[in-house]
């Protein structure tokens, strides 16, 4: 995810940050680093297709989980990050969100979609941040005009009754009003997923992906593809995709055959190490692990300020799609690939090297679509989300496309951004009844005490992970078993509050002990939360996910009349049920909210808080670096690398 931050400023006067193979080693980071994964149905255990993307921005980075409602034609959508526009001619879908907090996007509310499925069951993961190569960023550079980030998913979701329709509009936009930032998207529906790359300023593919492939990309956009660009079955693109680089001379073919990604793409040098660690890292992951000193090397950042000071530098490019180790892999597996460290990676483990991680302490959001090929739309996908860092985290089921009320659970985005910023999480507590904030806090105590805390609290998180898993099967069986439109909306918006509550019940109780194990100073026994059974590694007590869901009692989840939020316990206990929240305030009006006005809102510059703290966005020495100068351009080696202070 990008924001009009310093970086974003310069991007749109056409500056970029400018360094060659010999500045590789020299970076604290990548420019780049959120990870995005792709397991075709042949390839599991259930026959689903399951695809997802982790964010990576900052340690302590507020995500909100919401619905956008429909609007009637003449909806407008707009862009803080560039002068995009686009005004919809038909009414537009109901769909899911993660965006930002308004505070980050100049009191903005419809900031970077992010994640989400509409009403007709298009879902959509956005975005894979990637980079042109310096031939085609000449030829064809980024425009102060074209959609990026910021609209991706609104548009798709808002717009598109299926996937294959989500391409074309986006090709479509891009082939009017360009493109202002690099970026690969994942959109599905119950029939077709498909992988869309923005190559450069007005050129674009889409790829129909296979169902007997794996992908792992952490913002490489040359990881090399085969594709038939006569093949329009499976492949979308921009008119000039070949004819333009041919023109231009910058062409390149493999084999006698025009290569987009070579063509395009950054080259090797310009991927950085920790880029590489994440592929690596998740190719080990899938069981299609890459060999240290034949495929790839081991390197040292010997830099005092370096933050990851290990990394991997491949001797080849490497391939966007591979056949993993097995074929049976399960919904739980592909949750807990966005929360990899790098634990079976010899000498690129973040736990014990030093290394970058998928599983970074700097992941903000994370999902991961379950796509059960040819069932109803509204019902064909599952969208496992979670609001905080993956490797201390837990993803709750939502059927979004047929959702229409959020549990009051999750903090909308009028909460205080404030408690982002608190050094110590023991005794400043979040907000009431926000689990993004829950999850949040859980996540930096781990991080800071990964021995004494984190260990046990992963195999907890684990536990609970399973049971929302296994429950859920239940609650599906119900879902599809339920025929009628208003059945199964009235289901899925039971089903996504108990699943949030109990979540928020159990996450709560672990918080507060953790907080007092803290405070209490004897660390001579790590951790051990009271509902964990140490013998099985599960609850002690069971969560009600399907029960509450599937109730007929009419007192639902998130309704007055559980027992009140306990205090701080002196010793860790049987956790206790939290008060239900109250009902939120009423919120500020959001722009485009009615469905007979549409207040079309203008690009602004950003001017709002700190630098990005993140190398994997942008790193903020060098973000600082250019406020000094004004306009500085760094040069070691002329490759020229336009990015956002994104992941």
């Amino acid at each position: 995810m990008s924001k009009t931050h310093p970086v974003n400023a310069l991007k749109k006067l056409g500056i970029g940050l400018a360094f060659g193979a010999a500045t590789i080693m020299s970076m604290p980071t990548s420019a780049l680093a959120c990870t995005q994964v792709y397991m075709g149905k042949n390839l599991t255990a259930d026959g689903n297709t399951y695809y997802g993307r982790s964010e990576d921005y900052g340690p302590r980075y507020l995500k909100h989980f919401g619905i956008e409602p429909s609007h009637g034609p003449g909806h407008t959508y707009s862009s803080d990050e560039s002068s995009f526009m686009y005004t919809s001619t038909k009414t537009t879908y109901r769909y899911t969100y993660v965006r930002d907090h308004p505070s980050q996007w100049d009191n903005r509310w419809d900031a970077y979609s992010e994640a989400g499925i509409n009403e007709k069951g298009v879902s959509c993961s956005a975005t894979l941040s990637t980079s042109m190569n310096a031939d085609a960023e000449t030829a064809d550079p980024l425009t102060n005009t074209g959609i990026g980030e910021y609209n991706y998913a609104s548009v798709i979701l808002g717009e598109s009754a299926t996937a294959r329709e989500g391409v074309e509009l986006l090709g479509s936009l891009i082939d009017e009003q360009g493109v202002c930032s690099n970026d690969q998207i994942i959109i599905a529906d119950n029939n077709e997923t498909w992988l869309f790359a923005a190559l450069s300023g007005h050129q674009w593919i889409g790829m129909k992906l296979a169902d007997d492939v794996a992908s792992i990309n952490p913002n490489i956009g040359n990881l090399n593809y085969d594709v038939d660009l006569n093949d329009p079955e499976n492949c979308l693109h921009s008119e000039g995709i070949e004819s333009m680089p041919k023109e231009k001379g910058f062409a390149e073919y493999t084999d006698g055959k025009f290569d987009v990604a070579a063509t395009y793409g950054e080259t090797i040098q310009n991927s950085g190490m920790h880029q590489w660690t994440r592929y690596v890292q998740g190719r080990n992951y899938f069981g299609n692990e890459l060999q240290e000193g034949t495929d790839y090397e081991i390197v040292k950042d010997e830099r005092e300020e370096a933050r990851a000071t290990t990394g991997a530098l491949v001797h080849e490019m490497q391939p966007l799609f591979f056949q993993p180790g097995k074929t049976d892999w399960t919904t739980f597996e592909m949750i807990r690939s966005l929360g990899n460290r790098g634990e079976n990676t010899p000498g690129l483990n973040a736990n014990t090297d030093g290394a970058y991680a998928i599983g970074t302490e700097r992941n903000t959001e994370i999902h991961v679509f379950q796509v059960r090929n040819g069932l109803d739309p509204q019902v064909a996908t599952i969208q496992w989300e979670m609001l905080s860092r993956a490797a201390y985290s837990v993803a709750i089921p939502f059927y979004s496309a047929l959702l229409t009320e959020v549990s009051p659970y999750f903090s909308d985005q009028t909460v205080s951004f404030d408690h982002c910023k608190e050094t110590d999480v023991v005794y400043n507590e979040e907000p009431e009844n926000s689990i993004n904030y829950v999850l949040m806090d859980i996540s930096s105590l781990c991080f800071e005490n990964p021995d004494t805390l984190g260990i046990s609290v992963r195999a907890y998180l684990d536990a609970l992970q399973n049971e929302l898993i296994e429950q859920n099967k239940e609650v599906d069986a119900a879902m599809l078993a339920e025929t009628t439109p208003e059945g199964r909306t009235a289901l899925a918006n039971k089903a996504g509050k108990a699943a949030t509550e109990n979540t928020y019940v159990k996450c709560k109780a672990l918080l507060q002990e953790m907080r007092a194990y803290q405070k209490a100073e004897n660390f001579d026994q790590p951790f051990t939360p009271s509902d964990l059974n140490t013998e099985t590694n599960g609850l002690k007590v069971s969560i009600t996910y399907a029960k509450d869901a599937l109730v007929t009692d009419p007192v639902t989840p998130d309704q007055p009349g559980t027992p009140e939020q306990p205090g701080t316990p002196e010793q860790p206990g049987t956790p206790e049920q939290p008060a239900k929240p109250e009902q939120p305030t009423t919120k500020p009006e959001k722009p485009g909210k009615s469905d007979t006005t549409t207040t079309v809102t203008t690009n602004k510059t950003n001017t709002k808080g700190g630098l990005p703290t993140t190398g994997d966005r942008f790193d903020g020495r060098v973000v600082a670096a250019f406020a000094i100068a004004g306009v500085a351009v760094i040069s070691a080696g002329g490759y020229f690398l336009y990015r956002r202070n994104k992941e």
